[in-house]
């Protein structure tokens, strides 16, 4: 891709799935990565392991690389793992939001915390750590990019996942906006809508020949996405070929988005 060596990169979750696809992917470009992590006592040992497995398949690169810890649903973690990311790379030059959480129960049932906790990571996370990019692009006097990791389901309602739906639907208005807001500043911001991917998050029906049989008959393509597909799109709207996109997002679905249930003709007569 064109504009992509020698950039700097920010990957909020990184370590896993398609941020670590995405990680790999810019490396392959030539472009400069910090690899985001969360770390926590109970996720530590799965965490570190999945870090170590990013960290040798971007160094096979030989671009420079780093890691920076933060929890980007807060804001002051936030603060400080983009001021490690500009002292370890010198600056950033695109940031991909891609943390993300999703909890699996009836609406009746969520709480007001887990309501909370799925729009603090997926929703205002991807605002705190866009607006840290954006002040950064502002003081440097720089064009930025920002690519908002999204998913079908800004669009497409997913019953028993009302905190992922709302996340995902917000993000595409912050995408939207952030996008009119800052293109006469050369800051361009677009999402990656992601279908049904084999990622550590989607374990569960992945793994069950059942589930992903009913899955994969939405999927006009006949077959479920891989994260290397989600770090091309990544790779593609960061990079120069597509600088005269801005405020859009990409479904990468397989073309689950194209109301697949109506593929046959029908008709009222």
């Amino acid at each position: 891709m064109q504009g992509l060596k020698d950039k700097n990169v920010l990957i909020t979750g990184g370590t896993a799935g398609i941020g670590q696809a995405t990680a790999v992917r810019f490396a392959g470009e030539g472009a400069h990565v910090a690899i985001n992590y969360r770390k926590t006592p109970e996720d530590a040992k799965e965490t570190e392991e999945q870090v170590q497995q990013c960290i040798r398949q971007v160094g096979e690169f030989g671009v420079k690389h780093a890691l920076v810890q933060g929890d980007v649903s807060d804001e002051q973690q936030v603060q400080a793992m983009f001021e490690d990311a500009i002292a370890k790379l010198g600056h950033i030059d695109i940031l991909i939001n891609n943390a993300g959480i999703q909890i699996q129960k009836p609406s009746e049932q969520m709480t007001s915390e887990e309501i909370n906790k799925v729009l603090d990571v997926n929703l205002k996370g991807a605002f705190y750590c866009g607006q840290a990019a954006i002040r950064h692009f502002l003081d440097r006097e720089m064009p930025g990019v920002i690519i908002n990791i999204s998913s079908v389901h800004q669009i497409i309602p997913k019953p028993g996942f009302i905190g992922y739906s709302m996340s995902k639907g917000g993000m595409q208005n912050l995408t939207r906006t952030l996008a009119l807001e800052y293109a006469d500043r050369g800051i361009r911001v677009n999402g990656i809508g992601p279908g049904a991917t084999i990622t550590p998050m989607n374990k569960s029906w992945a793994d069950d020949p059942e589930k992903a049989k009913d899955i994969l008959q939405h999927i006009p393509l006949g077959r479920a996405g891989i994260a290397d597909e989600m770090g091309a799109a990544a790779t593609f709207l960061a990079s120069d070929d597509a600088s005269y996109i801005t405020g859009q997002t990409l479904f990468v679905d397989g073309g689950i988005t194209l109301y697949p249930d109506f593929r046959n003709a029908w008709s009222s007569d």
